[in-house]
């Protein structure tokens, strides 16, 4: 079954086929099939073309079927000031936008992201370490 650009196995259920889908999780899926009438327990192979054209627009603007909008995973965007959902490749491309904005105006965040460290306030002495790894040698 191909659903938003995404092959997904049509032996998994509604829920857990959609959440395969980049940028829609296991809630969303869950709170869709709701929405939309769509028995959560019934397997992706057999949804009926009809249902599956609902999900596909239903993903596409998830507010039009009445998901709330803190269930969006890019709300307020930075250009536009809109709550937004995206998918896929999308969902990659505004990422890795955003992470090329915060290194250009040099934000510590992009700071962290251009040096290739943790960057959500990990500890780094012993965890993250890249290259050769460095044990504690014994006295004999």
């Amino acid at each position: 079954m191909r659903i938003a650009a995404t092959d997904i196995p049509g032996n998994l259920k509604v829920p857990y086929g959609l959440a395969m889908i980049k940028g829609v999780g296991y809630n969303l899926a869950l709170a869709l099939c709701r929405l939309l009438g769509i028995d959560p327990d019934k397997r992706i192979g057999f949804l009926t073309d009809a249902e599956i054209a609902r999900l596909e627009e239903a993903i596409k603007n998830p507010k039009a079927v009445g998901i709330p909008s803190w269930m969006l995973n890019r709300r307020k965007d930075y250009e536009t000031g809109k709550d937004m959902h995206l998918v896929g490749a999308d969902l990659i491309y505004y990422v890795r936008r955003d992470i090329e904005r915060e290194k250009r105006i040099k934000s510590w965040r992009g700071i962290r992201h251009a040096l290739g460290l943790k960057v959500r306030g990990q500890k780094t002495s012993r965890t993250g370490r890249l290259g050769v790894t460095v044990g504690v040698s014994k006295r004999r």
